[in-house]
């Protein structure tokens, strides 16, 4: 027997700031709790209020909408934590997916954790997760940077200091300079694994997985339209040195025998363990079988 689907929460929204994720394209990804939220709210606060007030006439809810962004949280900041000081109920909201992800209000949530307002996580879609959840590549390490500079001497010195990283790179970027990035992002990481990722969850949601330079022909017709994502499978590890592998068994050994040291160490450091296990009993000073 099926259970009744999920009901309208009846329970009085606590005071508090409310970290509210909203869809990145298909309505439907809105959460039960999100609404229930934003249906409770004193305020939401949002950078584009037209946005925000299509998402709540959609959902049929009547929350009052302010403006904020990184122009006015100077000036609004202040009025928004006497607000909660007195007991509001208030809720972040972005134009798409979740607040602070390339969005304004760290300095809110900071400021109001600072203050011992409750702040509370209601999490949703995100366009970076998404992207990487359908990418194909590695997910057990990742790093996302955001959108890259526009131009393309800064751009190549910020992709310079992400390419030594052992992780999945995750960035945002714009349909204009897709071209001139992915030529950038070839220039300093060769020619890597890499997916573009474009209108996740909206009707022509596409997905183009290869190396840079497959990337760089299959827009070469034209800048795209939408939200992109831009994701680069994780750099190559330097070689090891001797002096790495040394300090490596030394720390191994600390904990466990010669032959389990070498072999811990030549899988993280893809070396030679034969090699490892005679090196780990000369740091013992001892001898050992062959």
């Amino acid at each position: 027997m099926r259970p009744p689907p999920p009901q309208p929460s009846t329970a009085p929204l606590a005071p508090g700031l409310y970290i509210v994720a909203t869809p990145i394209g298909n309505l439907r990804d809105m959460t039960l709790r999100a609404i229930d939220i934003l249906a409770g709210a004193d305020l939401v606060l949002a950078e584009d209020t037209r946005v925000a007030a299509k998402l709540l006439s959609a959902y049929d809810l009547k929350a009052r909408v302010e403006r904020y962004d990184d122009h006015t949280d100077a000036r609004r900041r202040p009025q928004i934590l006497e607000q909660l000081a007195e007991g509001a109920r208030i809720a972040l909201v972005s134009d798409a997916g979740t607040p602070l992800v390339s969005d304004p209000g760290y300095r809110l949530v900071r400021a109001a954790a600072d203050a011992g307002v409750e702040v509370f996580a209601a999490p949703g879609a995100s366009a970076a997760l998404a992207a990487l959840a359908v990418s194909g590549l590695p997910t057990d390490r990742f790093l996302f940077a955001g959108f890259p500079p526009p131009k393309s001497g800064p751009r190549r010195a910020f992709l310079a200091e992400l390419a030594p990283i052992r992780a999945t790179l995750i960035l945002y970027e714009t349909g204009p300079r897709l071209s001139d990035s992915l030529a950038d992002m070839l220039a300093v990481f060769g020619d890597r694994e890499a997916v573009v990722a474009r209108e996740l969850t909206k009707l022509h949601e596409t997905v183009v997985r290869g190396p840079i330079s497959t990337l760089i022909s299959a827009f070469a017709s034209g800048p795209p339209r939408g939200e992109i994502v831009i994701l680069l499978g994780p750099g190559d590890a330097p070689a090891a040195t001797a002096a790495d592998a040394d300090a490596a068994l030394l720390d191994a050994l600390s904990r466990s025998g010669p032959a389990e040291a070498a072999a811990g160490v030549a899988r993280a450091l893809g070396l030679n363990r034969r090699e490892l296990y005679r090196r780990a009993l000369d740091l013992k000073g001892r001898d050992g079988p062959p």
